[in-house]
């Protein structure tokens, strides 16, 4: 079965209205989340901090500069994923369509490649 990563994109605006109601949302969450845990799909979920909290090292010069994050003038950050083990893309993407707590921001659907995908070294 091929897995497909459910990358949760939010902005600054979506971030804030999820935290106005952050215990709605954790329930709606945990609940998605056993759903999916039931069906027999999830492999892992995980959500991230706030991003003011990370640093980006940019490899844009000769030598690796690192700054606090987040990135410059980005419009839409990684907040989070879901990896689920499914049978095709429409299924992943049946999948993010119910994940909550998404409204103003978006969910990319991506396949991620098994290891008999990947070149090995020296082909």
């Amino acid at each position: 079965m091929p897995k497909y990563l459910l990358i949760m994109r939010g902005t600054d605006e979506s971030n804030a209205a999820m935290m106005a109601d952050i215990d709605q949302m954790m329930a709606t969450t945990r609940q998605f989340i056993e759903e999916m845990v039931k069906a027999g799909v999830l492999l892992a979920a995980e959500g991230l901090d706030d991003p003011r909290q990370g640093v980006v090292v940019d490899f844009s010069g000769e030598a690796p500069v690192v700054t606090d994050g987040p990135y410059g003038e980005t419009k839409e950050l990684f907040g989070g994923f879901f990896l689920l083990d499914v049978a095709s893309k429409q299924e992943a993407v049946e999948w993010a369509k119910r994940v909550p707590a998404a409204r103003g921001s978006k969910i990319e659907v991506r396949r991620v490649p098994g290891s008999d995908e990947v070149p090995q070294v020296g082909e």
